[in-house]
């Protein structure tokens, strides 16, 4: 399993990519989440030296595209553009020596869950037309959402993972525990998706993993923020203990506040689990 932070530590400072790795090497960690925020925004030069870095180094990076996506989205130019932002996020993150890319994928929008979800794949398999015409090989991965008005519940995600070869889904096991006010968050429960997992997508799925972790607060109506992860009821050990009984390979990126220290509290977790 590699332990991953979501973006550059933040011991980096004002410094750029090499300045991250190196604090990513220093601390025993294994790669990184390139995180495009605003937009897919790095120069030729950048993803240059991201990609050598990669190679010279064997990081394991993963890439998440822009937040301003909505795949369901009224205004067609927006799902358009959103469909854009994944499209440029896949082939930045092959440029630079990325497996895999993930997104939050449409927000329900007062449609039933049938409609959107095939609205989703429609949009998915435009996606996947143009990387494939590009030789774009990276795994296109739906993340699981926080919030009951966000598409991308547990069975949506994997549901669609069946549809495609290069779709599987990023575990956002925060992300579940708010969704359900609280559930998803003892070893059975955790136990439980992963054998989701092997048993309807298969065992490549566990091999090549990809999920995401940190400390959450939430109420009713779902996620509200992350929070570091010693600082929520996030039950964190017992996650770790079930993805090595069953041999879960892949990355993990911790999103908490704090990234790198609790990035390097789970890989020690890990390690001891």
């Amino acid at each position: 399993m590699n332990f991953l932070t979501a973006g550059m530590p933040l011991r980096t400072g004002k410094g750029g990519y090499p300045s991250a790795f190196d604090v990513i090497r220093d601390m025993d960690l294994d790669g990184m989440e390139l995180e495009f925020v605003h937009g897919v925004r790095m120069s030729d030069e950048t993803r240059e030296v991201v990609g050598n870095i990669q190679r010279e180094r064997g990081l394991i990076l993963t890439a998440h595209a822009p937040f301003y996506i909505n795949l369901n989205s009224k205004e067609e130019e927006k799902v358009e553009a959103s469909v854009q932002r994944i499209i440029e996020t896949a082939q930045t993150a092959c440029q630079v020596g990325g497996f895999s890319i993930t997104f939050h994928a449409a927000f329900y929008m007062g449609k039933d869950k049938e409609t959107v979800y095939e609205q989703v794949k429609r949009q998915i398999t435009k996606i996947n037309e143009t990387l494939e015409r590009d030789g774009v090989k990276v795994w296109i991965r739906p993340e699981t959402t926080g919030k009951g008005t966000q598409w991308g519940d547990l069975d949506e995600i994997v549901r669609l993972s069946k549809e495609f070869e290069n779709v599987l889904p990023c575990i956002d096991f925060s992300h579940l525990h708010a969704r359900t006010v609280g559930e998803y968050n003892t070893y059975d429960e955790f136990a439980k998706i992963f054998e989701k997992l092997g048993n309807e997508l298969g065992e490549y799925a566990l091999n090549n993993f990809h999920g995401h972790l940190a400390g959450i607060d939430y109420g009713a109506k779902g996620e509200k923020k992350h929070l570091n992860l010693d600082e929520s009821d996030m039950n964190y050990r017992d996650l770790i203990k079930s993805m090595k009984d069953f041999g879960v390979k892949g990355a993990l990126v911790c999103e908490s506040p704090n990234i790198e220290d609790d990035a390097l509290l789970l890989k020690r977790c890990y390690m001891e689990a």
